[in-house]
Formats: structure tokens, sequence, C-alpha cells
């Protein structure tokens, strides 16, 4: 390796707003299992079906119907100063 690079016509890359971020996340077993399947069946990863999908449902901004009742908590109650 040199001990000095010159960067001064160095560009920008391109392609930086299409990163991916790494994460960890929580899924049911049977969700992973859902997109295994599938992916294996389209010979993509599935890690990058489920990435599509998600990319497809924010493009689109599909909202999720919930089968049950979403609860809301109820703010906590503050005690009167006094």
């Amino acid at each position: 390796m040199r001990k000095h690079y010159d960067f001064s016509e160095g560009k920008h890359n391109p392609y930086a707003k299409r990163l991916k971020q790494q994460l960890t996340i929580r899924l049911d077993t049977d969700t992973v299992a859902y997109f295994r399947t599938l992916a294996k069946e389209m010979a993509i990863p599935y890690q990058t079906l489920m990435n599509l999908y998600l990319r497809d449902c924010a493009e689109s901004r599909r909202r999720l119907r919930f089968a049950w009742p979403v609860q809301r908590t109820a703010k906590p109650k503050t005690a009167a100063a006094g």
C-alpha cells in the first residue's frame, strides 16, 4: 500500500442513497419460513425477497389492516401538585 493517496479528483458514490442498512429484527418463524419457501421457488435469496416486498409496501404507502383491535395505552395520570 502507498503511504499517501491523492483523493483530490475523487467522486462521491452515486449509489450512496441505495446502500443498505443492517439491522436486527425479530420475526415469527412462520413468517420467515413463508418467505424462504417463496424465495426458493423464485430462485432469489429470502432476505432480498423480504426487502423487495417491504420496499413495495413503502413505495405504495400500503397500510396494515389489523385483524384484531389495536389497544391504545392510556396516558398515565399525573399527580396534582398541591
